[in-house]
């Protein structure tokens, strides 16, 4: 079960890229979303969110992850 952040997290991503058809970075989400957190701390939720099966990177060498 996801906590309230990442749920927040996770919606933002979702949100972002069904509007930009594009990966969805944490400064992206830290500049147009209004999440309370760092883009560091975005980023360690996007990380456990892969791990859980919710993201996938775009490449091994991304920053920026796609809902899946």
């Amino acid at each position: 079960m996801l906590d309230e952040r990442k749920k927040k997290v996770l919606q933002a991503i979702v949100e972002e890229y069904i509007s930009t058809a594009e990966p969805v970075g944490s400064n992206t989400l830290t500049k147009n979303h209004g999440l309370n957190c760092s883009s560091a701390t975005i980023r360690n939720e996007m990380a456990e969110l892969e791990k859980s099966g919710y993201l996938d990177k775009t490449h091994t060498s991304s920053r920026k992850s796609t809902f899946c």
